[in-house]
């Protein structure tokens, strides 16, 4: 009975990611190809802007340290730390520090950025129902992942490295040999937390979060865009009067 639970979780773990992956894709692909006006973040500044400017920094900078954190903690092996001296005391030390304040901003702040959303009309209807759902979720995956940082570094409960679990099976999966065992030998937060975050990267394309995909490189070489006021400007520098100056 043991043994077919175990090899049920084993396989669990080696098919989901791929599922996860694929959804995050294949709907990407078609978000952009058939909505294309609908890729955006829906800015609402206009309608808020105090709120914004405290909970957009704290969400943005902590959600840019933690996901340096997981690359570090999932792609860098043990072995390499090993070699620079650095004993898996100190890196379950600094891992706890960081991770800590890491994720406490970014909470903070996309606790403000929901309180503001559902307390500000405009900014509510502005909202849709995927938004709704993906910040759930997404507020379930900060809460499980400072659990699994405090469990892990044996704050609360007794250590697990992860290095030789967790990380060796998500190197596993871009290799296409998952080890589906080695993640169904992590303690029950780290399920949890996977899950949750595999849940939320199948969310990812019908979600607001499409914007991370995108980099304004026309910014580099669009054509200028000049603001002129019409009282100010004369007859012959009216908007439409001159041939626009080209870009870089």
């Amino acid at each position: 009975m043991a043994a077919d639970s175990v090899s049920a979780g084993e396989i669990f773990w080696d098919i989901v990611p791929y599922v996860s992956l694929a959804i995050l894709i294949v709907g990407s692909w078609w978000r952009y190809r058939y909505d294309k006006f609908g890729w955006t973040t829906r800015s609402s500044q206009l309608y808020e802007s105090r709120l914004l400017r405290i909970g957009s920094p704290l969400f943005h900078y902590g959600m840019l340290v933690v996901i340096v954190g997981h690359i570090i903690g999932l792609v860098i092996p043990e072995s390499w730390t090993d070699a620079i001296g650095m004993s898996q005391h100190v890196y379950h030390i600094q891992a706890i520090a960081l991770g800590s304040i890491a994720g406490v901003a970014t909470l903070t702040g996309i606790v403000l950025l929901i309180y503001r959303r559902r307390r500000n009309g405009p900014v509510f209807t502005a909202t849709t129902r995927n938004d709704k759902i993906m910040y759930v979720v997404l507020v379930c995956a900060l809460v499980t992942g400072l659990a699994t940082t405090l469990i892990g570094s044996g704050a609360i409960g007794p250590e697990h490295n992860y290095r030789e679990t967790v990380s060796p099976w998500f190197r596993s999966i871009w290799i296409l040999q998952p080890r589906g065992d080695l993640m169904a030998q992590a303690p029950l937060s780290f399920h949890i937390h996977v899950l949750i975050a595999l849940t939320l990267f199948a969310l990812w394309p019908f979600t607001r979060l499409v914007h991370a995909f995108s980099a304004p490189l026309s910014y580099f070489y669009r054509p200028y865009i000049v603001y002129r006021s019409r009282s100010s400007a004369k007859p012959d520098e009216l908007v439409g009067s001159r041939p626009q100056r080209p870009g870089w």
